[in-house]
């Protein structure tokens, strides 16, 4: 099965369908996380055309969705970005290359609301591949360079290893554990054995452990032989300096994690 996003047309009716999907995109570009509701009052469309443009746009991975109670909430995905940057980049001019870059970190600056990182991918595998991938100290090691030691199970603790650092803390913790499904956890503490690793000062270490502890979500669905990955990374405050550095930080790890499962095969 072909990537959505190479299969998918996004303007089948000609410049009007486009100039629709490129309006319901500067709206989410404007304001992330919109609701249907929401997206047709900012840009006053009927409810029929916003729906159909969305689901374009979903289809071609441009768009991606998280639910939330009984509101289905659509996010900017900056994955097809990354990936023209990283398989074609070198075919442009050094203007054309500039330009990608720029809209490739806006995309990943833009692709979060003001309190989280949602960001979905398609890798040809298998859930349970895929699962492996993100539980066994085997997988995470090659293409994340960190280790869990924890039983999987909801509750238990989680300690991270890294560069020879192990992060321990009883708020370190399994969420969500539904095998080859979903995943969740909270996220690593920020001690001064990590920062002096990552080469933060006292400053700013000081400033990421006064945040409250965030948490990531991994949420698996088969699609014909790929597996679409969606993961969110929520519970920051608005301008939260975190949230800033794990959304540079996620896009290429999922890019290695994808390269990684899809060079190897089962």
């Amino acid at each position: 099965m072909t990537h959505p996003a190479v299969t998918t047309p996004l303007h089948p009716c000609g410049a009007e369908s486009f100039s629709y999907a490129t309006r319901l995109l500067d709206s989410l570009n404007a304001r992330n996380g919109q609701t249907l509701r929401e997206l047709c009052a900012g840009l006053d469309m009927a409810r029929q055309s916003v729906s159909k443009h969305l689901a374009l746009l979903e289809a071609a991975n441009l768009v991606t969705t998280v639910w939330r109670g009984r509101e289905k909430l659509h996010y900017l995905n900056a994955e097809p970005i990354n990936a023209i940057a990283e398989r074609w980049i070198n075919q442009y001019d050094r203007a054309r290359v500039q330009a990608l870059a720029d809209l490739k970190t806006a995309l990943e600056d833009e692709s979060m609301g003001d309190t989280e990182f949602v960001y979905t991918t398609y890798i040809r595998t298998t859930p349970e591949r895929l699962w492996r991938a993100l539980t066994e100290p085997a997988f995470t090691s090659r293409y994340w360079g960190v280790t869990f030691h924890t039983d999987w199970k909801p509750g238990s603790a989680m300690a991270w290893e890294e560069r020879e650092g192990r992060i321990e803390d009883p708020e370190q913790v399994v969420l969500e554990s539904e095998p080859y499904t979903r995943l969740s956890y909270t996220w690593h503490t920020f001690t001064p054995e990590w920062a002096k690793r990552a080469g933060f000062d006292d400053d700013r270490l000081a400033e990421f452990a006064a945040e409250p502890r965030s948490k990531v979500t991994f949420t698996l669905e088969p699609v014909g032989d790929q597996v679409k990955l969606t993961v969110v990374h929520d519970g920051f405050e608005p301008g939260s300096k975190v949230l800033r550095a794990i959304t540079q930080g996620w896009p290429q790890i999922l890019s290695d994690l994808k390269s990684l499962l899809e060079s190897e095969g089962d």
